[in-house]
């Protein structure tokens, strides 16, 4: 357990209790209690900062146990989870009992965790000299603080300039479209790789815009069936569905007011894309098994790894949606077309991971990075990522990594030769590219897009390919004023 303390939950149902534990423990040191006496030999030997109480267990309800809780340890900020609706007298027992918050179910596992990272920020708050003292009631001011100060550290977190990129590479092109796009309410698809980091943008956009201080919610379109994902986004009726045995507050409804980010919306069927077109048009959701619809007011950003033009033309896609979806297109490169910014962003991950593992690691050898950049990371950031975790676990000491610790498929040395002379197919390739490519520049008097246009490739790309090669910079004089 950590120093600072854990959150306990308290829950009588084997398979609540693990669920809830599951989603907490991803960010929180979790103790677990099934009943009254459990839970108070952990609060007697235990530093507990926040403890997550279940309302129906048996001999007393949740509100009086939290009641009786707070005469003895008055320091754990206390929160109630329930299935029942807010009635006066929950509300009076919640009041009574100094609950800080009351969760109704179905609870969304991301509200959770926002939840309770708010009430272990009062909690140190209390702690804090000249706080709000031990036993304090929150106040709505102090609730508001707390709140406002977490929408602050999230739109520090998803800057725009916290995205790691080279002024004058590719991926500065998209964050300049980006940005425009945090201007206006419009729906944004994001195109890509899988790996690339659609999901970083979506939150760049999302905390830059005016929606930025409203709820910011996921889903993986290509993870669920139809039926499934229609109750996650929409929400259900209990009894909707073999397996629905409550209500559900669909994520759309989640997200009113802010944005919704749908991942790998290519993937869904073309009877789901039919319920999500109408969604998209009337601006409302209706969950399943209900008989009256819910206006909703959500911007709709998404992504996928796919040809969606392509889709359409081949029947697999709705034309409409389509259309719907690419109000505001923007094309994220993939990590081969930003070999630039490659050391950049390996330094930057090789930082999250020494945080991660406890260590501290010194950099990256000049051979280790050099044969980095010269993988074309078909996993793009995610594959990266994977790679440095792998290359610090291996190490023995934090001194810089060496290409040693690279997987035998990256870190092989490129042979200049093979037994015959030639070289390596993919050497020999490369040398032709750079030749190309250099010729047309010169050619074309460093201009750009002309030379994009005579090699068949999009500017963005004929740009990473210059970074890759290193061309000389001469080549490249009026490429400022190709545009």
């Amino acid at each position: 357990m950590s120093p600072s303390g854990a959150v306990l939950i308290v829950d009588d149902e084997l398979r609540s209790l693990e669920s809830l534990q599951r989603v907490l423990s991803e960010e929180f040191d979790v103790l677990c209690a099934q009943n009254a006496r459990e839970a108070e030999a952990i609060l007697a030997g235990d530093l507990v900062q926040v403890i997550l109480c279940d309302q129906r267990m048996p001999g007393e309800t949740g509100v009086d146990f939290l009641r009786r809780v707070r005469e003895t340890w008055p320091d754990p900020v206390r929160m109630i989870i329930s299935g029942f609706s807010e009635s006066e007298d929950i509300i009076a027992g919640v009041n009574e009992a100094g609950i800080y918050q009351y969760i109704t179910k179905p609870w969304h596992p991301e509200k959770l965790v926002d939840c309770v990272r708010d009430a272990v920020r009062l909690y140190r708050m209390q702690k804090e000299p000249g706080g709000l003292g031990s036993d304090a009631k929150p106040s709505h001011d102090t609730l508001n603080r707390v709140l406002a100060e977490r929408r602050r550290e999230q739109r520090r977190m998803f800057e725009f300039d916290r995205i790691v990129h080279e002024p004058d590479g590719p991926m500065a092109e998209t964050l300049a479209l980006a940005r425009k796009a945090t201007r206006y309410d419009i729906s944004v698809l994001v195109t890509g790789a899988s790996g690339a980091g659609k999901e970083l943008l979506a939150r760049a956009i999302h905390f830059g815009s005016a929606r930025g201080d409203k709820p910011f919610v996921v889903e993986n379109c290509g993870a669920l069936p139809d039926e499934l994902l229609e109750s996650e986004l929409f929400g259900c009726k209990k009894g909707a569905y073999t397996g629905a045995y409550q209500d559900r507050i669909g994520l759309f409804e989640l997200a009113d007011g802010g944005t919704i980010f749908l991942d790998e919306v290519g993937e869904t069927s073309p009877a789901f894309q039919v319920k999500l077109l109408r969604v998209l048009q009337e601006r409302e959701i209706r969950p399943l098994g209900a008989t009256r619809s819910r206006k909703v007011d959500v911007r709709v950003v998404s992504a996928t790894n796919r040809d969606l033009e392509r889709e359409v033309e081949e029947g697999r896609f709705r034309r409409d949606l389509y259309y719907r979806l690419n109000a505001f297109p923007i094309h994220l490169p993939s990590l081969a077309e930003r070999n630039g910014d490659l050391p950049k962003i390996a330094a930057n991950l090789l930082d999250e991971v020494n945080r991660a593992f406890r260590r501290k690691v010194a950099g990256f050898e000049p051979e280790t990075m050099t044969r980095l950049r010269a993988h074309n990371w078909p996993g793009n950031i995610r594959e990266l990522r994977n790679e440095i975790q792998r290359m610090v676990a291996m190490s023995d000491d934090d001194a810089p990594l060496g290409p040693d610790l690279l997987s035998p498929r990256i870190g092989a040395a490129p042979a200049v030769n093979g037994p015959d002379g030639a070289g390596l197919l993919k050497d020999q390739v490369e040398a032709l590219e750079r030749r190309i490519i250099a010729r047309a520049l010169e050619e074309l008097g460093g201009n750009i897009s002309r030379a994009a246009e005579r090699l068949g490739l999009s500017r963005v790309g004929l740009r990473a390919k210059i970074d890759r090669y290193d061309l000389r910079r001469d080549l490249l004089q009026d490429a400022e004023h190709d545009d």
